[in-house]
């Protein structure tokens, strides 16, 4: 009986595993030269850890499961709660500020669709203990580095940017109790994605007073930051607020990246622990999901039995990203090799297999990387083998050998030279 994989899952063979490489080391790249250390945790965590602090729309997405100890557990479905929890138990010991990215497995109970999966790679970011909107700027700058050295450009993509402290302030002046504003963000944050009709359902029953609805509905009409100082009453909070959106624009021109930064009240992030700044990553046809999001959450540590420390990040998904870069034509399977081969060494004669074997070994004890035939075969058919194998080079041993001599075939022009042995090396190596 065949056993298929779960749906949603993938199996990565030699060519999706290329991919996922190219996508992994990329974000390890741009991680370090902005400065962040690598973490990881655990792939299953308490299920409390979760239903307490991540809000409804996680809570409802688990895997979880109950251990031989009688424990709830649960398959992690994001890394923040984790991240919170491994700083909280050495707070005292850590380095200020905290800079640690991971990219971690993470798995999630939803129904599968395009860019959304059961078990998926994300990359995060996170600044702890920087309570100025330079750090905002610094981990969104990081975004947008890592997906500019894809070649996507301004015209590919955009940060859409808002506050969850300025919609606070906002939502508060618009009649909605402090206590209900956990649950208007959630059915804010599905406004995009679902049919008007459903999204009006959605929130009258979330809002039942009709013109609180309204004054909502027409806060989420606004376009501009002009538009929020222009037409909403704002307390001292919510003018303090859109100073600091303000600021944060101007921080991202100084950085070079302004013209991928968009305000849009719309961005909410369902996730219940966001207290300011918050932003996701879209194509500009707005036609795949968001391809990043994140932002400030200042209460997450302190929540999780630890002190009050402010922090701010984001999350990367392996799978609406590479849709994109496939759709922008900037990855496809012909750009990335599974093998990376510095030479293959082929023989003119089955008499010469033993001094082959003796070399490819010396060459990959050089440090270098050699394949060779394990059947025998024909130089014709060797060299066929080598171009399969997108070898640099074919090393081929014959007769010349008595001479400590090598021909070598380059394989992107098709000339051949004699090399002595080590000279051969050499030029592999370098």
């Amino acid at each position: 009986m065949k056993i298929p994989a779960v749906k949603g899952t993938r199996d990565f063979y030699p060519p999706q595993m290329a991919v996922r490489n190219y996508l992994v080391d990329g974000w390890k790249a741009v991680s370090l030269r902005n400065g962040f250390e690598e973490y990881d945790g655990p792939i299953f965590e308490h299920l409390k850890m979760y239903q307490i602090k991540s809000g409804e729309e996680i809570a409802s997405q688990l895997f979880s499961f109950t251990d031989r100890g009688g424990r709830d557990m649960a398959i992690r479905p994001e890394i923040t709660p984790t991240l919170a929890r491994m700083v909280n138990q050495q707070i005292n010991a850590l380095p200020r500020p905290i800079k640690w990215f991971s990219v971690p497995r993470l798995c999630r109970a939803e129904r599968p669709q395009k860019g959304r999966l059961r078990e998926f790679f994300q990359w995060n970011i996170d600044i702890i203990d920087v309570e100025d909107v330079l750090a905002d700027a610094e981990v969104i700058f990081t975004a947008i580095d890592y997906l500019r050295s894809t070649g996507l450009t301004a015209a590919d993509i955009a940060v859409r940017i808002s506050s969850r402290r300025m919609l606070a302030a906002l939502l508060r002046s618009a009649g909605i109790e402090q206590d209900q504003l956990d649950g208007v963000y959630a059915v804010l944050d599905k406004k995009a994605k679902l049919p008007d009709e459903a999204f009006e359902a959605m929130l009258t029953e979330r809002i039942g007073d009709e013109t609180v609805r309204r004054r909502v509905a027409e806060l989420m009409a606004a376009e501009t930051i002009e538009a929020i100082e222009n037409t909403a009453h704002l307390d001292a909070e919510g003018a303090a607020a859109v100073g600091e959106l303000r600021r944060l624009f101007d921080l991202l021109s100084l950085m070079g990246i302004g013209e991928f930064a968009v305000f849009d009240i719309g961005v909410v992030r369902g996730l219940a622990y966001y207290t300011g700044v918050v932003f996701e990553v879209y194509d500009r046809a707005a036609t795949l999901r968001a391809v990043c999001g994140g932002g400030r959450y200042d209460n997450l540590l302190r929540d999780f039995g630890g002190p009050a420390v402010t922090a701010t990040g984001f999350g990367m998904g392996d799978a609406v990203l590479e849709i994109l870069l496939r759709e922008k034509g900037l990855l496809t399977d012909s750009t990335l090799s599974t093998r990376n081969v510095d030479c293959f060494v082929a023989i003119v004669a089955d008499e010469f297999r033993d001094r082959a074997i003796e070399l490819v070994f010396r060459v990959r004890r050089a440090g270098a990387c050699a394949e060779f035939s394990y059947k025998a075969a024909g130089l014709k058919k060797q060299l066929k083998q080598a171009q399969a194998l997108n070898a640099r080079y074919t090393v081929i041993v014959g007769e010349e050998f008595s001479e400590n001599r090598l021909t070598v075939k380059n394989m992107a022009t098709g000339e051949q030279e004699l090399m002595a042995v080590e000279q051969c090396i050499e030029s592999l190596l370098a």
